[in-house]
């Protein structure tokens, strides 16, 4: 299963239809079926107690969804969420950036299902997961 938008097409993509994000994430790869986000932990991302906070997980989880399904499907800027359960499984570590590791389980026309694992930066132990489905728009 090939991907149909490279690195950098959906790069240039995120940052035109969502620039509130461009200092956020980078996509470090993509393969067609595996995709692997980056979320680049500033102070904005962090909740008492120096840990990132669950909405910031969120929005990686969300964002390499999303960028798994376009990476098929090409430029669909109205792809949506419509389901999501989270796990959050450890605390994140310290002054590290969050590694996404995202997986397209299932694209159809109209639905894709993709499996998210999240960890800090170096670490082999998850510290979140999640399982993301989002609604593609009719053609």
């Amino acid at each position: 299963m090939q991907a149909v938008m490279t690195k950098e097409d959906l790069t240039e993509f995120l940052e035109r239809v969502f620039p509130q994000v461009r200092d956020d994430f980078v996509i470090e790869s993509i393969d067609g079926v595996n995709t692997v986000m980056r979320l680049k932990v500033a102070e904005r991302h962090l909740r008492p107690g120096g840990t990132v906070s669950g909405p910031s997980m969120f929005g990686l989880a969300d964002v390499s969804a999303y960028v798994a399904t376009l990476a098929r499907i090409g430029k669909e800027a109205l792809t949506v969420t419509t389901g999501c359960s989270m796990d959050f499984m450890r605390k994140p570590e310290a002054g590290k950036d969050l590694i996404a590791h995202a997986t397209l389980l299932k694209l159809g026309r109209t639905l894709s299902v993709t499996s998210i694992l999240i960890y800090s930066e170096g670490s082999d132990a998850p510290v979140a997961r999640a399982n993301m489905t989002y609604s593609i728009p009719p053609k």
